[in-house]
């Protein structure tokens, strides 16, 4: 344990997504560090990273997507918003909101997966083999170390991947079969119960608008009431380090506020904090007449600070094991603003799931492996009524379509939904006056490529004194990429042993342990 920050030093956080948010707010909350000490450096006019959400009917709402949330794991999240007042109900907290919704709207999908024939996929066996459930066992029970960069289909057979288990998985979660067999792994432990729900997503719990004004923005004007420096158009170019007693310190940080160039001195007590590497760099949206433009690293800079400090240093990491393959790591979602309830009345006839209880409904035999969710509505605060919002995604863009004759990531919005109205055998009528906004994510499961012991560094990296990482691509024994919950978890290890906070960080509850959730998962996997 580090020795305590002094309360008159500064700490900067470079990247404004929720890790560096729930990072700040540890520090005042447990470390008694002043807002007024805190800056948060945010290269976007607005903060939140990657939950994002933002629009108007007229010109449209977009969010690039939604992590899962639940409130049986997530045991650092629920500590943060614990704390965390509602915007919405006045002496409530975000933790008791979400939970208070929940309980009013509980999920229990009637259409997970939907064939070609437009007809619902029984889902109440999973559809395994006996040498299905023997491999799946086998991987579950495999030691890390053992199992190295391995990929899962390194471990399971190619007729796993064609069970109604992994159509559910896949999507829930968008795990590709390429994808590392540790991450996989992981995901079976850290989430056995929703293995025994994952045909009805019980499991899945929802906030009450989309997580930008639901999480972000609670926890953003929290930290601004109490005198956090919120610093928007300040892309951060690079760091200024030196080595004192064989650890990195770093100095400055240089950046471009509104595109002036600035040099911020970090002083022998400040901090500095991290987001390395980002699942969303990149990205791109299109509108209902054009595409996404295909954006990459090169003209971004979201991964080039990482790059830079692991460069010839192998305790930062490497960031080229999840960013060097794009074609494996991205996939395609779209926003859609209804001004008309006929495409969600339609829905609601087919699936038998009101919107906000259904999940998302997956259309497991469509090249793009198309999927659609309906969110009880209103999905943002500023939404009136008679206006609709829905989002989809598909994990295989590059592929060309089945009612549409290109890959998804050539198409415009119009022509998404056209390809969404085949599916479903809707008249394209239906969504007269929509607005389709696709959204292209090059990096999107980057955080999901298999990884090598090492590839991933530890929240506060071996031979640093001042420097902290908080992201997707830290290394936390146990838990699960491509959750809120990761990106907080990351933020209180860092925190803590910077700071020397003495105050236990939540365990992560072992589910995957209990003789009733085994025994459960087991029956399950026989059905």
């Amino acid at each position: 344990m580090t020795e305590k920050m002094d309360p008159t030093s500064k700490a900067y956080l470079v990247g404004g997504g929720i890790g560096s948010l729930a990072a700040a707010a540890f520090m005042m909350r447990d470390g008694g560090i002043p807002g007024k000490s805190i800056s948060i450096l945010e290269a976007a006019p607005v903060m939140g990273g990657s939950l994002d959400g933002a629009g108007e009917p007229a010109g449209g709402y977009s969010l690039r997507g939604g992590r899962m949330m639940t409130t049986d794991n997530y045991e650092c999240t629920w500590d943060l918003f614990k704390s965390i007042p509602s915007l919405i109900t006045a002496g409530r907290t975000v933790y008791d909101e979400t939970v208070e919704f929940n309980e009013r709207h509980k999920a229990h999908s009637l259409a997970r997966l939907v064939d070609d024939n437009r007809a619902k996929v029984p889902v109440a066996s999973m559809g395994f083999s006996m040498r299905d459930r023997i491999e799946l066992v086998k991987l579950a029970n495999a030691d890390e170390e053992a199992m190295g960069a391995s990929r899962i289909t390194d471990w399971l057979s190619p007729g796993f991947f064609q069970t109604e288990f992994w159509f559910m998985w896949a999507t829930t979660f968008a795990f590709q079969p390429w994808h590392s067999a540790v991450e996989f792994r992981r995901y079976l432990h850290r989430f056995m119960l929703e293995f025994t729900r994952i045909e009805t997503l019980a499991g899945v719990k929802r906030t009450i608008y989309n997580q930008y004004d639901s999480l972000v923005l609670p926890l953003q004007t929290w930290l601004a009431a109490r005198g956090v420096h919120l610093v928007t158009d300040c892309k951060v170019t690079g760091l200024d380090h030196t080595t004192e007693d064989g650890k990195l310190a770093v100095t400055g940080i240089r950046c471009l506020i509104r595109e002036e160039a600035a040099v911020i001195a970090v002083n022998g007590g400040d901090l500095v904090f991290l987001q390395n590497g980002s699942m969303t760099d990149a990205s791109s949206l299109g509108s209902m007449t054009t595409a996404p433009r295909r954006l990459t690293k090169g003209g971004t800079g979201g991964w080039a600070l990482w790059e830079e400090l692991a460069e010839g240093r192998p305790q930062f990491g490497n960031p080229s094991a999840f960013n060097r393959c794009i074609a494996q790591s991205s996939w395609e979602s779209f926003t859609v603003t209804l001004k008309n309830p006929g495409f969600f009345d339609a829905m609601s006839q087919f699936s038998g799931n009101e919107a906000g209880i259904g999940g998302l409904v997956t259309f497991k035999d469509s090249n793009w492996l198309m999927s659609i969710v309906l969110a009880h509505q209103p999905h943002f605060p500023n939404q009136p009524a008679g206006v609709q919002v829905f989002w989809g995604y598909s994990l295989f863009p590059d592929r060309v379509g089945d009612f549409v004759p290109k890959p998804m990531a050539e198409c415009n919005g119009s022509e998404i939904l056209r390809e969404l109205c085949g599916h479903l055998r809707f008249d394209e009528e239906i969504f007269e006056s929509a607005n389709c906004i696709p959204c292209r994510m090059p990096y999107i499961t980057s955080m999901f490529m298999p990884r090598a012991r090492g590839d991933r560094p530890p929240p506060v990296p071996r031979g640093t004194r001042n420097l902290g990482f908080i992201s997707q691509f830290v290394e936390i024994p146990d838990d699960v990429v491509f959750t809120v919950e990761y990106s907080v978890r990351a933020a209180q290890m860092a925190v803590y042993e910077l700071l020397g906070i003495d105050r236990k960080i939540p365990a992560v509850t072992p589910h995957d342990k209990s003789p009733r959730v085994e025994f459960e998962a087991l029956i399950k996997a026989f059905k």
